[in-house]
């Protein structure tokens, strides 16, 4: 296990990194877009991988990786525990945490998103002492970390708060049954982290499936964890001495592959999008199948033009594999463009449909019946207006329905897709989007 230096005076703290610049998009849509784009590298999985080599004895070598504000920033939060973390290519990272000392969390620093969360598993199986702020992210409802801190309660973890802090220690970590309350990813990927460097077996039951939690498992596997389970609901894990350095290539990002589909079916063109995995994509297939979106499969590469005749559908987001949550907002766009009335439900959040009030202020028809479930009906012509983007996946929807629209749009708070989306802006322009961002 890597040493747990305390060299550090134990006022050190950690330098937050700035905060993304502000910025708009100014996009004129009603135009035809064509060609092919990429899918990049799982932020969702990437950020539990890098949070992950605190566990890890050596050097690990992460390929595929996003360069996007959040994991910029957790690699800032890793560099200021003292741990090399540098871009060894364009998307390859290469990390050495093994002279890492948990000095002081900036608040600010993980109060800036929502993934340092991930932080607290692998903090605590190494240095036994965590002091964790309530971290911050996206606002889309309530997201208690109660689940987190069961899980890690139940490994041995004693649980203080102090000053609005969390604060974690263990004479050593132990395995042990673990029942989650609720399918949470992250909450699956903390007790995973903790659990590798146990004492003993753990199971955790009704953890989540997703398949970046299942990228995680296999970076930890090839690291030389033993876990078992993978895919299922009901993960065990044979806690380990000691994990070495690896390579590992994250998984393409399947929420960026289905948000670039709607954009292809609800533009004049035809997109070629490349580098996914059809595996992680079923369930988003089968909604545009139903939606009338015509597409064609083929190995790692899905062709959406806009020639299909689309109708309404009903559509409710559930943990994997059922439909996610982050793709609840494009395919609200796409239902502004279906004949009939479209049903959304998301039971997993509240308040995650924001966005659909600047979709009505470019003419979309829609009734929010609360804070879970809406109606759409179309298909309705969008227009070009000035809209926010109030969290990162509504940013992006929004950027599809200003590509939609006709006329000029400008999206405010654009940079908020930073954190999610790599250089979307320029890939956008590569197949003829008319996409400034001032």
């Amino acid at each position: 296990m890597p040493k747990a230096d305390s060299s550090k005076p134990a006022g050190t703290t950690l330098k937050s990194p700035p905060p993304p610049a502000p910025a708009r998009f100014v996009i004129r849509g009603d135009r035809p877009l064509n060609g092919e784009i990429r899918v990049g590298g799982m932020k969702n999985a990437a950020t539990p991988i890098i949070a992950a080599t605190l566990l890890v004895d050596g050097p690990c070598v992460i390929r595929n990786v996003p360069r996007l504000t959040d994991v910029g920033r957790m690699l800032d939060i890793l560099r200021s525990l003292g741990s090399r973390a540098e871009w060894s290519g364009p998307n390859e990272l290469t990390i050495d945490t093994r002279e890492a000392d948990i000095g002081t969390l900036d608040r600010k620093a993980v109060k800036s998103m929502r993934s340092s969360i991930l932080l607290m598993g692998p903090l605590l199986a190494r240095f036994r002492r965590v002091t964790m702020p309530e971290p911050g992210g996206c606002i889309i409802g309530n997201r208690p970390i109660q689940t987190h801190l069961d899980a890690l309660q139940s490994l041995g973890a004693d649980i203080a708060r102090d000053d609005g802090s969390y604060v974690l220690t263990t004479d050593g970590l132990v395995g042990a049954i673990i029942v989650l309350p609720e399918f949470s990813v992250t909450a699956t990927e903390n007790a995973l982290m903790a659990a590798v460097l146990a004492q003993g077996r753990t199971t955790i039951k009704l953890a989540a499936a997703e398949p970046h939690v299942q990228d995680l498992a296999r970076f930890l596997n090839a690291a030389g964890a033993r876990i078992g389970g993978i895919g299922t609901h009901t993960l065990t894990v044979e806690g380990a001495d000691r994990l070495q350095g690896t390579e590992h290539t994250v998984i393409p990002d399947q929420i960026e592959a289905g948000t670039l589909a709607v954009l292809g079916a609800v533009t004049k063109g035809t997109l070629r999008i490349t580098g996914i995995m059809p595996e992680h994509l079923e369930i988003i297939l089968l909604m545009l199948r139903r939606a009338g979106v015509s597409f064609e499969l083929r190995e790692d590469a899905l062709t959406v033009n806009s020639s299909g005749r689309l109708q309404a559908f009903r559509l409710q987001t559930m943990p994997f594999p059922g439909f996610p949550t982050d793709l609840q907002a494009p395919f609200g766009v796409l239902a502004t463009q279906c004949a009939g009335t479209t049903l959304i439900h998301d039971p997993l959040f509240e308040s995650r449909l924001g966005y659909m009030n600047e979709l009505t202020k470019m003419g979309a028809n829609a009734t929010i019946c609360d804070p879970h479930r809406v109606l759409v009906s179309g298909p309705t012509p969008l227009y070009g207006t000035e809209i926010r983007g109030i969290d990162l996946r509504a940013g992006a929807t929004l950027v599809i329905a200003g590509l939609a629209a006709q006329g000029e749009t400008v999206l405010h708070g654009a940079e908020v897709i930073d954190r999610g989306y790599e250089s979307l802006d320029r890939r956008l322009q590569a197949v003829g989007a008319d996409i400034r961002r001032i």
